[in-house]
């Protein structure tokens, strides 16, 4: 269900991307929103798995319509600093929405049940739409012609698709399966033919022109590490909140707070700052901070709240308060005005794949740690039959795993709790190389 929206999402942003600038950012925003609207609605009444993953879909191919069509609405109304201020401020309003979510997700998960998460987003969309309608001027690129790249997307979308599906699949069956072996080489083809059709067409998702800037690539290498690090770890620490420490939904949406308000408190300095003081600077400062919360999260404690998810978090809330905002100003100023609703799609593509394939690739890696780290404690425990026979039975639940035995029980969390650490140490590592890639390819002081 999860990985099915964020294919979508990341693999559509590109050719979403190309739509705002050809066909206006104004009306493709509209559109976008009102199909994630439908999509929501048809996820609060889904009736099995299936219609849900299907309701999922559609309401990502709304997703990846408004995301890359806002901030190119917004990069057009703008210029110099005054951008890199409009973009910290929209940066610190996603961050004030993505604070509120998932609390009232948590909220509503405890109180009114899972189908309200999907149903608050209605009022949300009209009121959404009502402004753009009434308040946002339409822009475009007059000059784009040509056919839009169909076969690029169809190339990418299937290529990351089986990719995902390989480390799923690997994470319950192993690479010796015929479905993962048949898979991954699969998706690494389809990739690479991705790449190559991008360079043969006349109008491409994907111009390859654009990486022929260092900064450009820099910024968008940077955006994938982090946000890679950044999806994987707060994709998975709410497992360890509610299935091992036992805290409520609620107070695990809640716990996202300081990593929140202070992405909101300094987006809009960060974005001033990068015309101050240069991107290099703000960006390998932020992402050595962030870096240091995540190898906070492995270190400290014994990942109770106060002990050590509090510090970490707040760690990671300066560190990304600092990167998210000066990313996106970089991006932006990268490129020809009339580009940056192709390069808000590239740059919003690159951080939602990110996300994608965290969740699969440390999700094989949390696995193959917790099943270690699980057979050790098994060799060296006595446990009665049953209890064993219930560990090794649900080993695949991981974390979710019911048994009844307390020190069975104590095992498995255990273990758990060592495959997260194992993923908030490559969490830190992909920050460190994303502290590497601001010093070795953003040279310039200030942006040009």
């Amino acid at each position: 269900m999860i990985e099915a929206y964020a294919l979508v999402l990341g693999a559509l942003m590109l050719l979403c991307g190309a739509l705002a600038d050809r066909y206006g950012r104004k009306r493709l925003f509209i559109v976008g929103t009102a199909v994630f609207a439908i999509g929501s609605l048809a996820c609060a009444f889904a009736g099995s798995i299936e219609a849900l993953v299907a309701a999922r879909v559609l309401q990502a191919a709304g997703g990846t319509m408004l995301a890359p069509a806002s901030l190119a609405m917004l990069s057009a109304c703008f210029e110099g600093e005054a951008r890199g201020k409009a973009i910290g401020t929209w940066s610190a309003f996603t961050a004030i929405t993505s604070m509120i979510g998932p609390v009232a997700g948590g909220v509503l998960l405890d109180h009114a049940g899972w189908r309200w998460i999907f149903g608050i987003n209605l009022p949300v969309a009209m009121v959404a739409i009502g402004l753009a309608v009434l308040h946002v001027r339409e822009s475009r690129d007059e000059e784009l012609r040509g056919r839009l790249d169909v076969g690029g997307s169809a190339l990418v979308t299937a290529g990351l698709g089986a990719v995902v599906y390989a480390f799923i699949e690997a994470s319950v069956s192993g690479w010796g399966a015929t479905r993962v072996r048949v898979a991954m080489p699969a998706g690494i083809l389809l990739l690479a033919a991705f790449w190559w059709w991008e360079g043969s067409v006349a109008e491409p998702i994907l111009p390859r022109r654009l990486f022929a800037s260092r900064a450009f690539s820099g910024i968008n290498l940077m955006t994938f590490l982090l946000y890679a690090a950044l999806g994987a770890l707060f994709y998975f620490l709410p497992f360890v909140m509610i299935q091992v420490d036992g805290y409520s939904g609620t107070v695990a949406g809640a716990a996202m707070l300081p990593f929140m308000v202070l992405l909101v408190l300094l987006s809009r300095l960060a974005g001033a700052l990068v015309y101050r003081i240069g991107a290099r600077a703000t960006l390998l400062a932020g992402s050595l901070a962030t870096a240091g919360g995540y190898a906070a999260f492995a270190l400290l404690g014994d990942l109770r709240y106060w002990e050590s998810i509090f510090p970490a978090t707040v760690l990671v809330g300066i560190g990304m308060g600092l990167t998210v905002a000066p990313l996106t100003t970089t991006v932006m100023e990268s490129v020809r005005d009339t580009e940056v609703g192709l390069a808000s799609g590239v740059n919003n593509a690159v951080s939602r794949v990110a996300g994608l394939l965290a969740v699969a690739i440390f999700g094989f890696l949390l696995a193959a740690v917790f099943n270690a780290r699980l057979d050790q404690r098994l060799s060296v425990t006595s446990l009665q039959p049953v209890a064993r026979a219930q560990v090794e039975q649900q080993r695949s639940a991981l974390s979710g795993a019911v048994v009844a035995d307390p020190a069975a029980r104590a095992i498995v969390f255990d273990s758990y709790k060592d495959g997260f650490r194992a993923v908030a140490l490559a969490c830190a590592g992909l920050a460190i190389l994303s502290a590497a890639t601001a010093q070795l390819t953003l040279r310039t002081v200030k942006p040009a």
